[in-house]
């Protein structure tokens, strides 16, 4: 007896039955018996209602339509499953349909294959290509390839538009920085000249207030340097002397 296979079990009954009228098994019960012992725990499992209470009449063709409806349906449902992780990525829509077919393999109808390929395309290349519903799936895909290198054309030129972009930006920010750096370095210059220029100032203005104070010294005492002649006190030690008023000529006739 073949093995049983579980992803195309419709074909391992057909075998089945080959091996059947070779070994001359026309018997129901027999027939159940022996495809029943062909077919694993975990697929058993599918048909445990059989298994557990098997029909008074037509049991292998029982066993046989339900296992094929319930394992084709759950093939189908994996395999959907399977597909729907799959994304486009860097491939054409082509390619693409390609490799989900790969998957698919004859467990899918077209019908659905086309849904999840549809599904899978970028959004604006959906609402085009929703006006084939008609036309042969390789037909539409041929179409998509045609939209995806017009798409790709029109992100390399935007790509393109905005690395000059970024590139014109930086250079303005790179003169904008190397203009404040000269304005920071002159003004420091400024300041410094400022501040020299100042400083030779005030010690010019301090000479000429020491020249303009008549008759001061360092070795007179405050009162003298506040109030000079008409200081009425005066700390040791002091050197400064008062200049006397002329006395005045006498007109008066002489004898």
């Amino acid at each position: 007896m073949p093995p049983f296979w579980p992803e195309e079990p419709e074909l391992w009954f057909a075998q089945l039955e080959s091996q059947f009228i070779i070994c001359g098994i026309t018997q129901d019960t027999t027939r159940y018996a022996y495809a029943l012992s062909q077919i694993d725990i975990r697929y058993a499992k599918e048909i445990k209602d059989i298994v557990t209470s098997p029909p008074a009449e037509h049991r292998y063709k029982t066993l046989k339509k339900t296992l094929i409806q319930r394992l084709s349906t759950s093939q189908e449902q994996r395999t959907r499953q399977l597909l729907e992780r799959e994304e486009l990525g860097d491939r054409k829509p082509s390619q693409f349909l390609r490799h989900l077919k790969g998957l698919a393999g004859t467990a899918v109808p077209d019908s659905l294959l086309r849904t999840l390929w549809l599904g899978r395309l970028p959004a604006q290349m959906q609402v085009i290509l929703a006006t084939r519903q008609g036309d042969r799936l390789e037909d539409v895909a041929e179409q998509a390839d045609r939209i995806h290198e017009v798409n790709d054309r029109a992100v390399v030129a935007a790509v393109e538009a905005t690395s000059t972009e970024k590139t014109t930006l930086q250079a303005q920010i790179e003169a904008l920085t190397k203009q404040v750096a000269a304005l920071t370095t002159q003004f420091s210059q400024e300041r410094k000249r400022w501040r020299v220029d100042r400083s030779r100032s005030r010690s010019r203005s301090r000479c000429r207030n020491r020249g303009h104070t008549k008759g001061f010294t360092v070795e007179h005492c405050y009162y003298h340097r506040t109030f000079k002649d008409k200081a009425r006190k005066c700390e040791e030690p002091c050197t400064y002397k008062a200049i006397k008023p002329a006395k005045p000529e006498n007109t008066e006739g002489s004898c």
